[in-house]
């Protein structure tokens, strides 16, 4: 049976600025939500695809729910459970997002009246227009994702939608797919390039984790929506040059149209299990892609965006001709 949130984990969530809504929902402000408020500069979601940093929204349905506790993850993942949201559990979704909204304009109303944000751009923060489905926890563990999608591809303010996902519940993805559920961008998380390295960086729960991931792999060029992989870089740890073909051997199955190469920061929970040397540099990932695109057949560099400390690789074979979203 799914246990709801503990009240001394809610507060926890709460005091790390999570709004949360529910039995099992949560959303928060991210630093460049703050930063493109302010005029500070936007992130690579902007740059590369054209989302409006300022209206862009981070969404969990499992804030507390996982398969893994990834060594480089910042989030709580100690405290998190592996259990599948059902509909027995879960929580209205229309009353689920406008829950989220509403506790997302709370955790924004500190700005109004900041002198360094218009109130033109505070008032066009309140109506988000992109959602990424990500923020902690694995979504897929929400049985009705793609409930959830539709129901936030419906609303007219919304332009794009992204899922990241850990790749662990193919069956998920599949009914997406099957579904015409699928998100604007579909993100798969891999920072291994086999079973051992697996073991070690992810930390799975599930005994069949690798197989289920590789199911995953072997799924992704059947997805009916942009791929894109996400590959956190963790130096001394993923980034040895005696991996790099089993890698792209993976890269290339996915199929993927596009690559992100993110370096990991030193943050959260992560740094009980890692060092700040772990911590890669820009030039450190530019590297890496580098390295990626000189042995790819498929994969080549087109963007980066060093505040952001990530490198963009296109699939040179992909139907999408530009990275960058148009706008609706």
């Amino acid at each position: 049976m799914v246990q709801e949130i503990s009240k001394e984990n809610i507060e926890d969530l709460k005091h790390k600025k999570y709004g949360i809504y529910g039995k099992h929902s949560a959303i928060a402000i991210c630093s460049w939500n703050k930063k493109a408020l302010r005029e500070e500069g936007v992130c690579y979601k902007q740059k590369f695809y054209n989302v409006e940093c300022h209206r862009c929204v981070q969404i969990t349905p499992t804030v507390l729910w996982c398969q893994q506790n990834c060594i480089f993850c910042w989030r709580p993942a100690k405290k998190m459970t592996y259990d599948v949201i059902d509909c027995e559990f879960s929580d209205d979704i229309d009353e689920m997002i406008d829950g989220l909204y509403e506790a997302r304009k709370k955790l924004l109303s500190g700005f109004k009246g900041n002198k360094k944000v218009s109130e033109n751009k505070y008032k066009e923060a309140l109506i988000p227009s992109h959602v990424a489905i990500s923020l902690s926890g694995e979504p897929t563990l929400y049985k009705d994702l793609d409930k959830l999608i539709k129901k936030i591809k419906e609303r007219p303010e919304t332009k794009t939608v992204f899922l990241v996902t850990n790749g662990l519940e193919t069956e998920i993805l599949k009914k997406l797919n099957e579904t015409n559920s699928l998100p604007t961008q579909l993100y798969l998380s891999i920072e291994s390039a086999n079973e051992k390295q697996h073991l070690f960086i992810n930390q799975p729960k599930i005994k069949d984790s690798w197989k289920r991931l590789n199911q995953t792999i072997a799924l992704m060029p059947d997805i009916k929506t942009r791929r894109v992989i996400r590959y956190t870089l963790i130096k001394e740890i993923n980034d040895k040059k005696e991996n790099q073909k089993q890698l792209i051997d993976i890269f290339e199955k996915t199929k993927a149209d596009f690559i992100e190469i993110k370096a990991y920061m030193y943050l959260g929970a992560s740094r009980n299990n890692l060092e700040e040397k772990n911590m890669p540099s820009f030039e450190d990932c530019l590297k890496f892609a580098e390295d990626v695109e000189k042995e790819s057949d498929s994969f080549e560099i087109v963007d980066d965006c060093k505040r952001s400390m990530i490198v963009l690789l296109k699939n040179k074979n992909s139907k999408y001709e530009k990275y960058i979203l148009k706008k609706e």
